[in-house]
């Protein structure tokens, strides 16, 4: 059975939560043989969060009831990844199921007639269980969710900083990069990492955490793709024509075969800034959410630095419709390496895209990345009133 979540972006919009059994079709596929974006469903009594929308797939997935189980799912679809509040709901769902399937409409029609909360807001349903009584429940969706369901410890394992910078590199500018690894786990946990780099831009081209067999010539596409490939087809990969790849081998730690401009595609001083700041600390204990932070914290910081003015570069007529003056925004860079790289960026999907939202809403959207730019605003603020004070 699943639950599908249609476009759930904008506050104050209705959830669309239908549930019914999934055709006989989608049944016989044992769940164990699936691969999801963080790892493999290993049971058949499977809670999924499916998150799809204009950047790439990803999935959640955890064990439903104890004992003996059919072969059932429950799944929401949504575009957006707030994957701890839909934990939430599955694990509500999850506690219904356990007592009958008839507890589980009315919460899901409760679900259904509330407004989505809009970024960091909650809402709170009203809902009633046999023989517990009325109980409320409250969903918070996080301000910014850039970071959920994100691992970097097992790309901080298979490759050095150098390494996955260059990886970074080669994704901003929207190139063919092939991961390679034994484990499953690892080919997905790696792209998801490597994708969640570009934060606050969007993978918006093929995305194939692990690439069945009978679709690997995906590799020979001309369009983008980041994709992962198992160890075992690496001869295979290797002797398809590819043009201008990154084909990196997480169990090496080595790249097998590149375009050889990596090193030079982003700004010298830049890259120094994002290295500097990987190295320090790396050899503390840390949390996960700390290990996350420490890592895309950096990369962050780069598209602070690069391209954390566009706000000011969009001129809106009276109707409030925003128009990108691409040239000035370039050109109000004063580092020439950094306007080299901005001019070949902005060119780019990732930037088209995050352009195109930014032209529609009136307002910058509250969240890390706006969080940071202004923070970084406030030190040059500082940084010029200190410098006129020794004047």
């Amino acid at each position: 059975m699943w639950m599908g979540a249609g476009r759930l972006d904008t506050a104050g919009a209705s959830w669309s939560v239908p549930l019914r059994t999934a055709p006989s079709s989608l049944r016989p596929a044992p769940l164990h043989s699936w691969a999801c974006s963080s790892f493999s469903c290993k049971s058949q009594g499977s809670l999924a969060v499916v998150v799809a929308g204009r950047a790439q797939p990803s999935t959640c997935c955890h064990p439903a009831g104890r004992g003996p189980r059919l072969p059932k799912v429950y799944c929401i679809i949504s575009c957006i990844g707030c994957f701890g509040l839909f934990s939430k709901i599955l694990d509500e769902v999850e506690k219904r199921h356990q007592i009958s399937m008839a507890v589980i409409y009315p919460f899901m029609q409760g679900l259904r007639e509330a407004a989505f909360p809009a970024p960091g807001k909650t809402v709170t349903l009203k809902s009633f269980i046999p023989d517990s009584g009325t109980e409320f429940i409250s969903l918070t969706r996080p301000l910014d969710s850039h970071l959920e369901h994100v691992d970097f410890s097992s790309l901080l394992r298979c490759l050095r900083f150098e390494q996955i910078l260059q990886i970074f590199a080669s994704a901003v500018l929207e190139r063919r990069i092939i991961f390679l690894a034994e484990g499953l786990s690892t080919l997905s946990q790696c792209i998801h990492a490597a994708a969640a780099l570009l934060y606050p831009f969007s993978w918006a081209h093929t995305y194939i955490p692990v690439v069945p067999e009978r679709l690997l010539d995906t590799v020979c596409c001309p369009t983008p793709f980041m994709v992962g490939v198992q160890m075992r087809f690496q001869q295979q990969v290797m002797d398809s024509p590819m043009e201008e790849v990154l084909l990196v081998n997480l169990c090496e730690g080595t790249f097998l075969m590149s375009v050889g401009d990596e090193k030079d595609i982003l700004p010298p001083k830049l890259q120094d800034d994002i290295l500097d700041s990987l190295g320090q600390g790396t050899n503390e204990p840390q949390t996960s959410e700390q290990l996350n932070e420490h890592v895309s914290g950096p990369f962050v910081q780069f598209f602070v630095k690069t391209v954390g003015h566009y706000a000011s570069y969009i001129k809106r007529e009276a109707n409030g419709q925003g128009h990108f003056q691409e040239r000035a925004f370039y050109k109000a860079l004063t580092s020439k390496a950094n306007r080299r790289f901005v001019k070949k960026f902005v060119k780019t999907q990732l930037f088209s895209l995050f352009i195109q939202e930014a032209e529609k809403s009136r307002n910058p959207p509250a969240g890390y990345f706006q969080q940071k730019i202004l923070e970084y605003e406030e030190q040059k603020k500082q940084k010029k009133s200190r410098e006129k004070t020794v004047k």
